[in-house]
């Protein structure tokens, strides 16, 4: 399936919600198992040499939209840096915006629509995402609710840091046809902190009885990361953990099943 084209900037600056599942799985093909063996031996053979090289920061002011050679010099220090920032074309598009969010939060800015001096500079002297589990298995997810960050750790290290938009917190009632028949569904749109698992997932998009899930991975019950149009930087699922629809596409080829997920804080409106 093509989703480049759907990854428009107005897909991820909208408010709009693309529901997210709190429950159960509806007849779709699963996606294969990945082991998690061998995605850290693929990954150690990746990293063995391979250190953030010293930086030197365009300074050019970047929105979305921009074209060019800063771009393109910010799109690889990002990916660098362990962020997704989609293809590295010289092109500020959603996938660019979406990881430019994740490394100001990661940095202790507000996520903005342009890359100003200040990003530049920690971009420069970058700090890593704050450590949740300290002890922690070598392999798991990390989902920081309080900046709403998702960190992929393979074999101890960073492997992907992604923008995320979690539950929002706002009880909700809705009113959907499922299983053949018109049923209310209410829920308080929270996602829960806690030790879990991943578990179960569904390949391409997966319908629920509260909407569409592009390429989810469950972790807790009906709870599942994965990818939606719309991926606000405040909290705004049922549930769900949602990402840029680029990063659950490559998110399924790096997280196994029974890996460790860790969701911890808490989010400040």
């Amino acid at each position: 399936m093509e989703v480049g084209r759907r990854l428009g900037v107005a897909a991820l600056m909208t408010g709009a919600v693309l529901l997210s599942s709190s429950g159960a799985a509806n007849a779709v093909s699963a996606a294969p198992v990945v082991p998690v063996a061998a995605v850290e031996a693929s990954f150690a053979a990746e990293t063995a040499a391979a250190e953030p090289a010293p930086f030197a920061a365009p300074g050019k002011t970047l929105r979305v939209g921009a074209k060019g050679a800063a771009v393109k010099a910010l799109q690889t220090r990002l990916k660098e840096l362990g962020y997704h920032p989609g293809r590295i074309d010289g092109r500020y598009g959603g996938a660019t915006q979406a990881a430019v969010w994740a490394f100001q939060k990661v940095n202790g800015l507000k996520p903005a629509g342009a890359v100003t001096r200040r990003t530049w500079d920690a971009l420069e002297a970058p700090r890593a995402p704050r450590v949740l589990v300290p002890k922690g298995r070598p392999t798991r997810v990390e989902m920081n609710l309080t900046t709403q960050v998702m960190v992929l750790y393979v074999g101890g290290r960073v492997k992907l840091i992604s923008h995320t938009s979690s539950g929002s917190g706002v009880p909700y009632c809705e009113t959907a046809t499922w299983q053949g028949r018109t049923q209310k569904f209410c829920g308080d749109a929270r996602t829960p902190t806690g030790d879990y698992r991943t578990t179960w997932r569904r390949d391409g998009w997966h319908r629920s009885y509260l909407g569409q899930l592009y390429n989810p991975i469950f972790f807790n019950g009906g709870i599942a990361f994965h990818g939606a149009l719309s991926v606000p930087p405040a909290p705004a699922s049922h549930g769900c953990v949602r990402l840029p629809m680029h990063v659950a596409e490559v998110l399924p080829g790096l997280l196994g099943t029974g890996v460790p997920v860790h969701v911890r804080g808490r989010f400040a409106r």
